[in-house]
């Protein structure tokens, strides 16, 4: 266990240096056997500095045992606990369940102060994420699969997956070498679900590498990072405000960057006045502008121009974002 505790400690320093922590580390920990592994390692590596918690979903009689299986075994080992409990909107299940989750998170992390929250992702869960997505045509947002690191939404608390680089097997050792049996949930092979599916098919297709399918997850989220330092650059150089909209609600856009970029910031023009846009929208909105064609979306209005701007001394295409106009009612 000593060494798997000093990999873990490396591997979580590469994503939270020593030198940026200001609170404790926060573990999400559901009584499975990958996240179990990830608070045995976490209480090796950073004894009296973790905190964890678990969350009971409401959809299955059995959670309410398995946060009582973290609950004892996070008290025998004195790290302080936390049981959250979330209530579901109507929808997509699995979807719910995660915004939901992440919420729980984020209001225990500022409540506790802690510096930042980790989740037990591993290489498996990785490839599998990047399989399931190509699958269903993802950009390349998508295709970056589970990210490293990123923040808990609206805090700024960062959310960390140091388990990244280890595989399934590995950490269920870990589990079975400190004599606990974990729970095991049921959805995780029940085929009415996508990665339960295609987890089964995984298990029988020894032909497939998941650590260089994981790798390659890895390496598109530093393409997608690229990407979004990128469309940074745009929004701050290439969009202005339009002070010929009424009341100053409107930009002007000079496009005239490669369309992945273009279409986040057309997305976050669309927030900016009020709206929302997925980015296929915003990718279709890019079609019919490109295309010379007026395109609505997220309640927005925009309209295709070629302008010489003088900020950078060429014609080139603008595009006038503005609130739709009000609808006139039947007389």
């Amino acid at each position: 266990m000593q060494l798997e505790a000093a990999r873990f400690a490396a591997d979580l320093a590469a994503l939270w240096p020593e030198a940026e922590r200001a609170g404790p580390l926060g573990l999400a920990v559901s009584g499975g056997p990958d996240s179990l592994a990830l608070l045995l390692l976490a209480h090796r590596a950073l004894p009296g500095r973790i905190a964890v918690a678990s969350i009971d979903h409401g959809l299955r009689a059995e959670a309410a045992g398995e946060v009582a299986l973290v609950e004892r075994i996070a008290g025998e080992r004195s790290i302080p606990f936390t049981p959250l409990a979330v209530t579901l909107a109507p929808g997509n299940m699995q979807a719910q369940a995660r915004a939901a989750r992440y919420a729980a998170l984020a209001r225990w992390a500022q409540d506790g102060g802690l510096g930042a929250i980790a989740t037990a992702h591993h290489a498996d869960d990785q490839a599998e994420t990047l399989l399931m997505r190509l699958n269903r045509g993802s950009g390349l947002a998508g295709l970056a699969g589970v990210r490293a690191q990123g923040s808990l939404e609206d805090t700024g608390i960062a959310l960390l997956r140091p388990l990244l680089g280890w595989r399934k097997a590995e950490l269920a050792r870990i589990v079975t070498a400190a004599g606990i049996t974990p729970a095991l949930d049921p959805s995780n092979t029940n085929p009415d679900f996508d990665r339960a599916r295609l987890r089964a098919q995984m298990a029988v297709a020894d032909w497939l590498d998941v650590e260089k399918i994981a790798a390659s997850a890895a390496h598109l989220g530093e393409a997608w990072q690229a990407l979004s330092w990128y469309a940074e650059l745009d929004w701050h150089d290439m969009v202005m405000r339009d002070a010929t909209a009424p009341g100053g609600l409107g930009f002007t856009y000079c496009a005239n960057v490669p369309r992945i970029i273009a279409i986040e910031t057309i997305g976050k023009i669309i927030a900016e006045l009020g709206g929302h846009a997925s980015r296929s929208e915003a990718a279709r909105a890019w079609d019919r502008l490109w295309a010379g064609e007026n395109a609505s979306l997220g309640g927005v209005l925009a309209v295709p121009t070629v302008e010489r701007v003088e900020k950078v001394g060429v014609t080139m295409r603008v595009w006038r974002f503005r609130p739709e106009p009000a609808r006139g009612g039947l007389n």
